[in-house]
């Protein structure tokens, strides 16, 4: 089973965490829902409070298979700003290991300069914060150790191709048909 950690902050798209979150678990993949805010209390960009399952400080990031950023304002500059986010990130893709983001949360990953010669898409307006990125338009990208979606409408897609990655195609068919019947 894959691990995966979604990292939550005051200010996100619930939407597209939620979704992702959903059908990730749907998928047979590990889910933690981790806060950056101090407490496992979250509250979204439309003022919906989520309870996460830990908080940043208590976990141990060195066996998840993939870290998840949604996106949304000010949720994505939160995460911006949060210094020990980043250090995890960059041990993440130092290891080689998968990262996602959606929404205007690529912006994070370029700042980071973790996109270095990757295609990567992002919300619209975002598109010079993916620094050394190939910036393009499809919904969904997927290069390398890098899951890029451009925004909330792209939520299931996302979520659909994460498993796809993490639990093979297979299981992706099947948690795609079950939504869809």
């Amino acid at each position: 089973m894959s691990k995966v950690y979604a990292f939550l902050a005051n200010g996100m798209e619930e939407v597209e965490c939620l979704t992702v979150v959903d059908l990730l678990r749907r998928g047979n993949v590990e889910v933690t829902m981790v806060s950056i805010t101090g407490t496992k209390e979250v509250v979204g960009s439309h003022n919906i409070k989520i309870v996460a399952d830990a908080c940043i400080e208590d976990i141990k990031i060195d066996d998840a298979d993939l870290l998840f950023l949604p996106g949304g304002m000010p949720g994505t500059l939160n995460l911006k700003n949060h210094k020990g986010l980043a250090d995890v990130l960059k041990k993440q893709v130092e290891l080689g290991k998968k990262v996602s983001a959606m929404c205007a949360a690529p912006s994070v990953l370029g700042n980071l300069n973790l996109l270095n010669g990757k295609r990567a898409t992002c919300y619209p307006g975002f598109e010079k914060e993916l620094l050394g990125a190939d910036y393009v338009t499809d919904g969904v990208v997927k290069d390398g150790n890098v899951i890029t979606a451009r925004g909330m409408g792209y939520a299931i897609d996302l979520g659909i191709t994460l498993i796809g990655v993490l639990e093979g195609e297979e299981m992706a068919k099947k948690v795609k048909d079950s939504i869809f019947a």
